[in-house]
């Protein structure tokens, strides 16, 4: 049965693993520190992993809205049920799922394809015909709900980023979508919000920095087939 805390054994001694030691130092920070800012090049590097993100069929149904602006960021602080790492993390990213989910998006995304992979446009029909029949056959609303899944994705690239790079971020679905959308005008770019992530650094006086990680016990999370 494996322990709570997952090892590799090595011939010398038990290695931690990596990934594992920078996820249990992130938490979703409560209170940051609004004097702090992430400098241009850090934001680069996360806005990276974000673009580089995968998802299905590689089609990329999203965008992301990368919000400094304080005005904008205190209008929405309401909506947010007033949570406080709105207003005061140094970038709002605000993950949105794209609405104009159609053939011209496929099509578009095969172009990029073909010119990226020097691969003549018609030896990617059979791939382009894999997707109309698995996306577009369903009704609009099934395809929204299917892309907000892949945002789900980049949001989880997002977080082990930010970790790594030992920047705090707190993932977030508690605000008032429809009011969202409208402070931000995203009908106007075939967008909904699905997923909102403050990100910056953690006040000192966050209590909730210092607190135990609650998590199962891998006995309770892992079955061995």
């Amino acid at each position: 049965m494996l322990d709570s805390q997952v090892i590799i054994k090595s011939e010398t001694s038990p290695v931690v693993m990596g990934p594992a030691k920078i996820l249990n130092w992130r938490y979703a920070t409560k209170k940051f520190d609004p004097s702090k800012k992430i400098s241009e090049a850090e934001l680069r590097e996360l806005l990276e992993s974000l673009r580089l993100a995968p998802s299905s069929f590689g089609l990329q149904p999203w965008r992301f809205l990368v919000i400094t602006d304080q005005n904008v960021k205190q209008s929405i602080f309401p909506v947010a049920r007033n949570q406080q790492q709105v207003a005061d993390c140094s970038h709002l990213i605000v993950l949105c799922v794209r609405t104009d989910i159609d053939e011209k998006m496929i099509e578009d995304y095969l172009t990029d394809t073909s010119k990226a992979r020097n691969i003549p446009l018609d030896d990617l029909k059979s791939f382009k015909d894999r997707m109309v029949g698995s996306i577009l056959s369903r009704p609009i609303s099934d395809r929204v709900a299917w892309a907000a899944d892949q945002v789900y994705i980049a949001l989880g690239f997002l977080l082990l980023a930010a970790a790594e790079m030992k920047i705090d971020a707190c993932p977030m679905e508690g605000f008032d979508k429809a009011k969202v959308d409208a402070i931000l005008n995203l009908s106007k770019e075939n967008l909904k919000s699905v997923a909102m992530c403050p990100i910056g650094y953690r006040a000192q006086d966050d209590k909730y920095a210092s607190l135990a990680k609650v998590r199962f016990p891998a006995s309770k999370v892992f079955r061995f087939i």
